[in-house]
C-alpha cells in the first residue's frame, strides 16, 4: 500500500471545514475517549480502561444490529469492573440512558480506535479534502462528507445486520472523498512513499494511488488477503467511495483540470498529455 504525503493541486480557497473536521477527531480522541493519551504513553490498558471504553464505546458507536433492527441491547458495559465467576471483568446491567442508532452514526464518525487509525484517516482527509472542499463549496461539501459517512455505516449494516462490534472512524466518510477525488481530478499527480526495503518517494497519478486504494478494500471486504474477519469495516469504506463518485460525477463537466507539474516522473520529463 502506497503512502499519499501531498498532492500537487492547489486549492482556491481555504478549506475551513477540511480543518474543522480533522480539529474535532483530534479533540474526541484525545480529550474525550478514554485510554487515548496512555495508548501513546504506552500507559494504561488495564482492566478499568478497557471497561471504560468498551462502555463509551457501546454508547456513542454505531452497531450494525441496533441499526437494522433498531433497538438496543438488553444488558450493556456500565464502565465498572468488578469479579465474577470467571474472576474479574467488565460489570453489565440494562442500559440507564437512550440512544438513537441514527444519531450514533454520527458521533461514530469522530471516534477511531487508536492513534495509527486516527491519523491514517485524518492524513487522507488532509490530503485530498481540500480540493472537493473547493469545488463543492463548505457548506455542500460538509453535507457530502456526513452523507458519505451514513450511505457507508448503514451500507456496511446492511450486509452484517447481527453484528455487535461497534463501527467507528472516520474511514466511511473520507473514502467518499477519495471515490470524488478520483472523479474530478484523476490526473492530479500525488506525492507518495513506497515501502521496499526503503520508503520510495514517486509521484503519480492520483487514478493509480486512490485506484489500487479502492482495489484493496474491495478485495479485503470480500474476505481475500485477510485473516478471519478483521476489526477493518472494509465494506463501509467500499460504500462510501462509491457512493462519493456518484456524488461527484455531476460536477465533472465543469472541474478545471489541476495544473501540469514539471520536474522528473518515474526518472523521465514529464509529459502534459500523460
Amino acid at each position: 500500500m502506497v503512502i499519499p504525503v501531498h498532492d500537487l493541486n492547489p486549492a482556491r480557497r481555504t478549506p475551513w471545514v477540511t480543518y474543522a473536521l480533522i480539529a474535532a477527531n483530534f479533540v474526541v480522541f484525545v480529550f474525550l475517549t478514554p485510554g487515548a493519551v496512555g495508548s501513546l504513553t504506552g500507559s494504561g490498558s488495564g482492566l478499568a480502561e478497557l471497561c471504560g471504553l468498551q462502555a463509551f464505546l457501546d454508547r456513542y458507536a454505531a452497531v450494525p444490529q441496533e441499526l437494522i433492527h433498531h433497538r438496543m441491547p438488553r444488558l450493556v458495559p456500565t464502565g465498572e469492573t468488578g469479579v465474577g465467576p470467571q474472576g474479574p471483568g467488565c460489570v453489565v446491567e440494562p442500559p440507564a440512558y437512550g440512544k438513537s442508532p441514527e444519531l450514533s452514526v454520527l458521533t461514530a464518525m469522530f471516534l477511531h480506535g487508536g492513534w495509527l487509525h486516527l491519523l491514517g484517516n485524518m492524513l487522507f482527509l488532509w490530503i485530498f479534502g481540500n480540493n472537493i472542499e473547493d469545488r463543492m463549496g463548505h457548506l455542500r461539501y460538509l453535507l457530502f462528507y456526513l452523507l458519505c459517512g451514513y450511505a457507508a455505516a448503514y451500507g456496511f449494516a446492511l450486509t452484517n445486520t447481527d453484528a455487535t462490534t461497534p463501527l467507528i472512524g472516520a474511514s466511511g466518510a473520507v473514502a467518499g472523498v477519495l471515490g470524488a477525488y478520483l472523479v474530478l481530478y484523476p490526473r492530479a499527480r500525488v506525492w507518495v512513499l513506497v515501502p521496499f526495503l526503503i520508503f520510495l518517494p514517486l509521484r503519480l497519478p492520483a487514478w493509480i494511488v486512490l485506484g489500487l486504494w479502492f482495489a484493496l478494500q474491495a478485495v479485503y471486504s470480500s474476505g481475500a488477503g485477510v485473516t478471519g474477519a478483521g476489526t477493518v469495516a472494509y465494506a463501509a469504506h467500499v460504500v462510501g467511495f462509491v457512493v462519493g463518485m456518484l456524488i461527484a460525477w455531476p460536477l465533472k463537466p465543469g472541474t478545471p483540470p489541476p495544473p501540469e507539474p514539471g520536474g522528473i516522473l518515474f526518472g523521465r520529463q514529464t509529459r502534459g498529455d500523460w
